[in-house]
């Protein structure tokens, strides 16, 4: 852990950084009470950095004591999701089951500032309103505004891992390019536990284009007109 918070009067700006890896360190780590969907309370810890790759304020939340072998999960940021409960995308609720799952067993969910898989707020806006004026998939409308299916590089997470002393993780997670990216950046993926599937008749046609084009491990059982 970083000098920053050992002394309440200490500044993390102005304390010596500790545990860096490969360029990155920790910045500061908090105590923040968490609500979770269910009202119970939970206290985490929430880790800051310093010296990551793309410059981004991701941080770490730590619940309870940090096992050899972790449960990790990488979510990107959705504002539309995770603040507002939209139900185009199943991103708020993989955020709240990670929330709640990991509350319970301990583990980190790492927040990566990475919205509309990194092509910011506005074009996902505008990727939304080509896939509704338009009939265009997630995918299909990225491309339509000149990006790439998905921009996230998960090297900040590596760094953010490494950083926090944890080389071995078990990744929550559907997406296969999170354990790809993670492995070729020097994280140990051991296992990887599937989230929970979350379909409704406004997101199912993203859920089926992440399972069809990018192999994404979500098995769909529920029909929608």
């Amino acid at each position: 852990m970083t000098d920053a918070l050992k002394g309440e009067d200490t500044h993390p700006r102005i304390a010596e950084a500790g545990g860096e890896q490969g360029g990155a360190g920790i910045r500061a780590r908090v105590n923040v009470p968490l609500r979770l969907k269910d009202d119970s309370g939970e206290t985490a810890k929430i880790v800051s950095f310093r010296g990551l790759s793309d410059g981004l304020e991701h941080v770490a939340i730590e619940f309870g004591a940090v096992a050899d072998i972790p449960l990790v999960r990488l979510h990107s940021e959705c504002l539309t999701g995770d603040v507002f409960g939209s139900t185009r995308c199943d991103c708020g609720p993989q955020l709240q089951e990670s929330l709640e799952l990991l509350s319970v067993s301990g583990g980190i969910l790492l927040y990566l500032r990475q919205e509309g898989r990194g092509i910011g707020l506005y074009n996902k806006l505008d990727a939304y309103w080509l896939q509704q004026h338009r009939g265009l998939d997630t995918f299909a409308a990225n491309r339509k505004l000149n990006f790439s299916d998905d921009l996230r590089d998960y090297r900040p997470a590596a760094q953010m891992l490494q950083a926090l002393g944890v080389p071995r993780v078990r990744l929550l997670s559907n997406n296969p390019d999170k354990s790809e990216q993670l492995r070729r950046y020097g994280i140990d993926v051991v296992d990887v536990v599937p989230t929970g599937v979350f379909p409704n008749e406004r997101n199912i046609r993203y859920l089926r284009a992440k399972v069809e084009q990018h192999g994404h491990s979500i098995e769909i059982t529920q029909e929608f007109a």
